[in-house]
């Protein structure tokens, strides 16, 4: 074992506090685009399920009085929402049509003499009836679980923007309605904010800053790995703005153990083969190495990784404190279904983590708090998101470009709606609004780049694109909703906040000689109806 995990004394001899070591700062962000009611399997709802069953519901356990930040996105929660109605009653009907279908799997392999992947499905049945039991002992109110949660002192919770939007990508006043929503929404769900803010994709350019200390903001996550290099010191050294709100970088060298398509602990080859190999039925009996899956000898390498990761992370910061003669922050951020959804065995390795951290005396602490016990360091932050590139192609790419093309039409539309806008009650407004924070997720365009959900989420683009100008076109809507999105949109707050001679002057500069939408429609006149 390493001698960092031995008992650790300061420069006169004293015994060191696990402060005094160093921190680290364990960010889970949790999010789906919204799914509920658009389409079923293998995309639509199903997505959502799936994440109820391998993450949401699961986690609610493991991370009881664990001292991490969980971020929920707002459309995330959006969804959960709708549970305790009829979108409940479906995840019901999926739980028992899985049971039955590894039911079923398992029953034609042992006919065949697979006993091993026999066992392995029968075994993994239970994950389904787990779910189905919580889920009904919480009366189905799965935010009001997280919130239960939070509320007993931890995990600590950060809010987000309402949909997930890139926020460099789009308007100044997109921005506004994207954070107001985002924020409003934690509010009412989580009962208070701390401040601290996952902007989505990581996504920052200079300036962002100043907008998001407006809205109350405290504290983000930042990857400036390209402007500091891989292991840098920098990256564990929280960041002061000139606006206020504080920057913590992630440590993509703590990150990359975990979240490496090629050699992260993920990909080891005796975990449940999550990519390839499938049932009928579509199911997972299999390891990566192509051998039955093996839960138990599955489950030890994921405690042993544990064990592992807490070293990296005390070795970390002991090499930190010895350069720079102070405690380091190390923020390990994640994609919370990479726990359990694309790598199974993710959720035992976090338990271990917390249990490895515990017993070596590596303390935990939230986000905000990070800002709070080391003081932030004045430096400049470059533009940047956390995707492999660092950069904002994978949302700018060729692919996108018609498409980009109506999100720039319909958001420029509903801008200038908006700026000259007498009745922010009007439900043809509202309801134009929330197409457009739809059409603002950052999934879409995600997934298009990378060749993801085959045509879903052009189907998904073009029609919220299209719902924008038939909202705005149709002065008579009386339905304001889009199922639940965005349930805490509040436009006549907004524009209290945003007198009309400000929204005017704002579209104005940013449209200096003709509307967004005039030039999209020059430019694509199939935009008037609603098509890309």
């Amino acid at each position: 074992m390493s001698s960092v995990r031995s008992r650790q004394a300061t420069h006169d001899g004293s015994p060191m506090g696990q402060g005094q070591r160093g921190y680290l700062v364990l960010v889970l962000h949790a999010h789906m685009p919204y799914v509920e009611g658009f389409g079923t399997s293998p995309h639509g709802e199903a997505w959502l399920w799936d994440g109820l069953v391998d993450v949401y519901l699961p986690l609610l356990e493991v991370l009881r009085e664990a001292h991490v930040t969980v971020g929920l996105t707002p459309v995330l929660c959006d969804q959960l929402e709708t549970l305790r109605g009829a979108a409940g009653e479906r995840f019901l009907v999926y739980l028992d049509a899985r049971i039955a279908a590894h039911s079923e799997d398992a029953s034609a392999l042992d006919r065949a003499g697979q006993r091993d992947l026999a066992s392995e499905l029968r075994r993994a049945a239970n994950d389904y009836r787990r779910a189905r039991d919580t889920f009904l002992a919480m009366d189905r109110d799965v935010v009001g679980a997280w919130r239960r949660l939070a509320d007993a002192g931890a995990p600590a919770t950060m809010a987000s923007t309402a949909t997930h939007a890139v926020l460099p990508l789009v308007g100044s006043m997109s921005r506004s309605l994207q954070l107001d929503v985002g924020v409003r929404s934690h509010k009412r769900r989580f009962g208070r904010w701390t401040g601290a803010l996952w902007l989505p994709e990581c996504g920052f350019r200079p300036g962002l800053e100043r907008q998001l200390a407006g809205w109350g903001v405290r504290v983000y996550c930042v990857d400036q790995t390209e402007q500091f290099g891989l292991g840098a010191f920098e990256n564990l050294e929280p960041i002061r703005t000139s606006a206020g709100p504080a920057a913590v970088p992630i440590d993509w060298e703590t990150v990359a153990l975990v979240w490496d398509q090629l050699s992260g602990y993920p990909t080891s080859p005796p975990y449940r083969d999550h990519h390839a190999r499938r049932t009928t039925r579509g199911l997972k009996p299999w390891a990566y190495d192509g051998t039955p899956y093996q839960h138990g000898n599955a489950v030890k390498l994921a405690r042993q990784q544990a064990g592992q990761f807490v070293e990296h992370v005390q070795e970390r910061l002991a090499r930190y404190l010895a350069a720079r003669g102070r405690a380091g922050v190390v923020c390990c951020a994640l994609d919370a279904e990479l726990l359990g959804h694309w790598w199974y065995e993710g959720r035992t390795w976090l338990t271990g983590v917390l249990d490895e951290a515990r017993e070596h005396g590596l303390e935990l602490i939230t986000l905000t708090e990070a800002v709070e016990r080391v003081e932030p360091v004045p430096r400049s932050i470059g533009a940047s998101t956390w995707a492999p590139s660092r950069d904002f192609s994978t949302w700018e790419s060729p692919k996108l470009v018609k498409l980009s093309a109506a999100m720039r039409h319909a958001e420029g539309a509903v801008e200038e709606a908006l700026a000259r806008a007498d009745d922010p009650t009007s439900p043809a407004l509202a309801r134009a609004v929330r197409e457009l924070l739809a059409l603002q997720a950052s999934d879409w365009a995600f997934q298009i780049t990378r060749g993801w959900a085959a045509d879903y989420p052009v189907w998904r683009w073009r029609a919220h694109a299209k719902g924008v100008m038939t909202a705005l076109s149709t002065p008579g809507l009386v339905d304001a909703r889009l199922r639940n999105l965005a349930p805490d949109l509040d436009l006549s707050s907004w524009q209290r906040s945003h007198p009309r001679d400000e929204r005017v002057d704002q579209v104005s500069s940013e449209l200096p000689l003709e509307s967004r939408a005039q030039r999209s429609l020059a430019r694509e006149p199939r935009l008037a109806r609603g098509q890309c």
